[in-house]
């Protein structure tokens, strides 16, 4: 076993929820070692083509990667380990959001559009989390959505977003990915969204928060009544313009929001679980050309992170 690679128990863990039967009911290549070799080039950053001669063919890496990432196996496998670890009781639901840019690396600009030929399941995901659309081919049906592939210009360069929510232990509970420009107010129903740990007996998943913890760029009237209506408590602090503001309409201004200064303090969990995530090279820095991709490569790592925190 090299480092960095499945320890005995994670492996235990992860054996009997992998897929049997291989592609045209084929038989696949070892999962214990192609894991291995996705999670060595998650971890180094390195090119495909560089991977040690231990894991095998590195076609066989990358492809392995690439169908997993578009037919949800890795969103499979990170939700399984999400639902035992909640069935145990060590999920801590107050839930912290934020998010982070990614620079993209020269190679991952200029994907080429996926032929129209191919037909669209759910809108096609490209950004779009939940919503691989996976052809045989192993693309996205159409090969971008709404957000195309997560790529755009900030003061960070030429960069993906991350929007992250953590519970309270640092791990990556949910994440949906916009380009770089993208503000982080507007995503964070998307984020919540996200949100979805079966049960381990009959219900439906668990994809309400204890409690939501975020900084002053969350802080809108229509995040606050979208948190509300869903029955959430929340901490989010007021900008100095807002207060202003209602200040200035006097009692037509309303109530100040609530604000415990202490309970505060906690977010700094998801500030840790974007540290954890970063330190996966692949994940700090975006190589991938699709944004699907570049989701499975993220949904691994905090995979990763889960089985060994």
């Amino acid at each position: 076993m090299g480092r960095g690679d499945l320890t005995n128990a994670e492996w235990d863990r992860l054996e009997s929820l992998l897929p049997r039967g291989g592609a045209r009911g084929g038989r696949w290549s070892d999962h214990r070692r192609v894991i291995n070799g996705v999670l060595y080039r998650v971890r180094t950053g390195v090119q495909w083509r560089d991977l040690p001669e231990r894991f095998g063919p590195w076609e066989t890496v990358y492809k392995r990667h690439r169908r997993w990432s578009a037919d949800g196996t890795w969103a499979m496998l990170l939700s399984r380990v999400q639902a035992a670890e909640d069935a145990e009781g060590r999920i801590d639901w107050d839930i912290s959001v934020d998010s982070t840019a990614v620079r993209a690396h020269q190679h991952a600009a200029g994907a080429r559009k996926a032929p129209s030929a191919v037909p669209s399941k759910g809108g096609g995901p490209g950004c779009e989390p939940g919503r691989s659309g996976a052809a045989e081919t192993g693309r996205p049906a159409d090969g971008g959505g709404p957000l195309g592939e997560c790529l755009g210009r900030s003061r960070g360069g030429f960069t993906t977003k991350i929007h992250l929510a953590a519970d309270g232990r640092c791990r990556p509970l949910a994440f949906v990915l916009t380009p770089g420009h993208y503000g982080d107010g507007p995503q964070l129903k998307r984020v919540l969204s996200q949100i979805s740990v079966p049960r381990s007996g009959v219900g439906r998943p668990r994809s309400r928060p204890d409690h939501v913890l975020a900084d002053k760029a969350y802080t809108s009237q229509k995040n606050r009544r979208y948190l509300r209506r869903r029955g959430i408590r929340h901490t989010i602090p007021e900008r100095l313009d807002q207060q202003r503001h209602r200040q200035n309409r006097g009692s037509r201004g309303g109530r100040p929001t609530g604000f415990d200064s202490e309970h505060y303090k906690k977010r700094n969990t998801v500030e840790r679980a974007i540290n954890r995530l970063k330190s996966f090279r692949a994940v700090a820095t975006r190589y991938e050309k699709r944004a699907y991709i570049y989701l499975g490569t993220i949904t691994l790592a905090a995979l990763t992170i889960w089985l060994r925190t």
